[in-house]
């Protein structure tokens, strides 16, 4: 494993180089967006040295594919849930008080329009987007943009992902379906038991935040935890 943990020191930032470093990586942010964002450095792109983003070969294909073994820990959730809907990894735990906080927010209400997909999710446990399209009969964007809007909501994370193999000699070369699941179901969350208020679990985000950007603005972490 190849990390180091320097979180007041911008110039050592934690370093991803296998699948192992990543998971580390998010357990010790707690909650990070996955590509280069407005928090300089805040990010599983900006950890991780430019020849282990995409090494071409199956088992050497960066944090794309890595994701998937951080998936499937039972312990990280991964979705598009920060920055107004852009692809994240929290732990369970910092997941828990971003749920907490993101529904209580009025913008954040379930639309009748996504009431379906919702259901259906919840109904079957799991279901890929493909399956999603065909109980829902919406196009593919339209599908997308019902599913963003449930993940940045909380309401519905990726659960795992199958590696697509395609071609003659069925070579993968990281394309992979995602299935989606509720995060109450995935964490095994009881939302009827007391917790903690919303505020307070919006401070404590943003204080794993500041653990490892203290740099990062008010602004900024209002933008990014929505």
């Amino acid at each position: 494993m190849s990390i180091f943990l320097k979180q007041t020191d911008l110039d050592a930032p934690l370093r991803i180089s296998s699948p192992e470093a990543m998971i580390a990586a998010i357990r010790a942010c707690g909650i990070v967006p996955f590509f280069e964002n407005p928090i300089a450095g805040f990010s599983i792109e900006e950890m991780t040295p430019a020849e282990f983003w995409f090494g071409g070969e199956e088992d050497t294909l960066g944090p794309w594919d890595w994701k998937i073994c951080a998936v499937q820990t039972g312990e990280i959730a991964y979705g598009k849930f920060l920055w107004g809907g852009k692809a994240a990894f929290a732990t369970a735990e910092c997941y828990r008080d971003l749920l907490n906080w993101r529904r209580s927010l009025p913008k954040c209400a379930l639309r009748e329009s996504d009431r379906e997909a919702l259901e259906a999710v919840s109904r079957a446990g799991s279901l890929t987007t493909r399956e999603l399209r065909r109980i829902c009969g919406l196009k593919k964007a339209q599908m997308d943009a019902v599913t963003t809007r449930l993940e940045q909501q909380t309401r519905l994370v990726i659960g795992d992902f199958e590696r697509v193999y395609k071609g003659q000699f069925l070579e993968y070369s990281g394309w992979q379906l995602a299935s989606l699941c509720r995060p109450e179901d995935l964490f095994e969350f009881d939302l009827a038991a007391p917790f903690r208020s919303p505020e307070e679990s919006y401070a404590r985000l943003c204080g794993r935040v500041r653990q490892t950007a203290p740099h990062a603005t008010d602004a900024q972490l209002r933008k990014m935890l929505g």
